[in-house]
């Protein structure tokens, strides 16, 4: 028997200030003292109370929720994505779910519930994303990959996996920066993290982000002891070309004698003649930093919305995930753009704005030069560079902010997407229905 599909509303969503994190000196993150349990927690309840409740939402109409996490282990375990609802006082009949896709985590939990919906298994959704880089890093003592992929020896080795590239990150991005030579020089990384944290510094001094920030309670940096409401950004600052160019470069080198394209680029001889040196081009000034930040969006049938008289920030027009070489997952935007584009009817250039996410930017750049895509229309209000990744939780972020570039821009259609260690990528594309 064949389902209606229905429509799907993004109704609202809201986010904490991303704290810059710090994991071998908690003291000077201004959430070092909170749990990432808590933290999403604390941003539930202020949603609800300062939100949603003028809405006619209550936390009892909720039929699903999910939580997305990249690190979900230690104090981010969340037993099935109960916990922090058990914390926020929801009723005990909510049920929950968690999700790991790593960085695409938290959009991942909003495409399944935006599916429920779709297929009418649910009426109201809530989706949450939480990542503390500070309390939980992305090495830690909870985590033990199989390195058995990389022994010889082994029954399980996997040599057509470069697993150690796979699981560091800075490695990834400098490989994907090499494939696509000589498309990029370091100089567009470094100008486009210089636009990102410029562009951020300029909406957060007008006041623009406080349409999606509550402010949480942290410290001071540096005194657990001083309390202070944190209401913005920690990361944002005024940058310049000059400086960021000579910041410390932080990966290797491949020395790739081709590219991803079978051309001879010259190994490495090639390499150092293009780059002028022996070391790599991923810097704190063309890759976000660490961060700790809770999100969440609420997601409606619209039926069932029309019937409260809700009006949605945007529709939820299509979703999209893909995967690829782990090696140089950055890659990842764009088979999940793909997807998402052609179950939308739509092709890259009818998207007014995309919000692609900066773990790097030549994740931005790569997606960027794939679909042709004019700088104008990309992540306007900055980047992560500058506002921070707090992994799982910035897909939602991502969506949110692009929701309100839409509405602000009277724009139709965007889309939000972001790469995910492992190699895939997730993408969310949304529809302004007052466009």
């Amino acid at each position: 028997m064949s389902k209606e599909i229905n429509e799907v509303w993004l109704i609202d969503y809201a986010r904490t200030p991303f704290s810059r994190s710090r994991p071998k000196q908690p003291e000077r993150d201004v959430f070092g003292e909170i749990r990432p349990d808590e933290l999403l927690a604390t941003l539930l309840m202020k949603f609800f109370d300062q939100k949603l409740a003028d809405k006619g939402i209550q936390k009892s109409d909720i039929d699903d929720f999910s939580t997305g996490t990249a690190m979900g282990v230690y104090e981010a375990w969340t037993y099935g994505g109960r916990l922090p609802l058990f914390l926020a006082e929801f009723p005990v009949g909510t049920s929950a779910f968690f999700i790991d896709r790593q960085c695409g985590s938290a959009g991942a939990g909003l495409q399944f519930c935006a599916l429920e919906i779709m297929l009418g298994y649910s009426n109201i959704t809530l989706s949450g994303g939480v990542e503390h880089m500070t309390r939980i890093p992305m090495q830690n003592n909870w985590i033990n990959a199989n390195l058995k992929m990389v022994d010889k020896k082994s029954p399980w080795y996997r040599p057509q996996y470069d697993l150690m590239t796979s699981i560091n990150m800075l490695q990834t991005a400098q490989k994907l920066y090499e494939e696509e030579t000589p498309k990029f020089t370091k100089e567009d990384l470094d100008k486009f993290g210089v636009r990102s944290h410029n562009l951020a510094v300029k909406y957060q001094k007008e006041g623009w982000f406080n349409g999606e920030i509550i402010p949480i309670e942290g410290h001071a940096p540096g005194n657990v002891e001083e309390k202070v409401i944190i209401d913005k950004d920690q990361t944002p600052r005024p940058s310049d070309l000059e400086t960021v160019s000579k910041l410390r470069r932080l990966s290797r080198p491949y020395y790739l004698k081709k590219n991803a394209y079978g051309e001879d680029i010259g190994g490495r001889k090639g390499y150092i003649e293009r780059e002028g040196t022996k070391e790599g081009v991923i810097t704190a000034g063309n890759s976000s930093p660490l961060n700790a930040g809770a999100t969440a969006a609420l997601l409606m049938n619209a039926k069932e919305a029309e019937k409260r008289g809700l009006e949605p920030m945007v529709k939820i027009k299509s979703i999209g995930w893909g995967a690829v070489d782990p090696s140089v997952m950055g890659r990842g935007p764009v088979p999940a753009s793909k997807m998402a584009l052609k179950h939308a009817g739509l092709e890259a250039d009818d998207i007014d704005f995309w919000e692609i996410n900066e773990a790097f930017c030549i994740v931005t750049l790569n997606c960027m030069d794939k679909f042709n895509i004019p700088e104008e229309k990309v992540n306007v209000r900055g980047g992560a560079t500058a506002i921070g990744h707090p992994l799982g939780s910035t897909m939602i972020r991502l969506t949110g902010t692009l929701a309100r570039i839409l509405k602000d821009e009277k724009a139709k259609y965007g889309m939000a997407t972001a790469c995910c260690g492992g190699g895939q990528g997730v993408s969310v594309l949304i529809e302004n229905l007052d466009a």
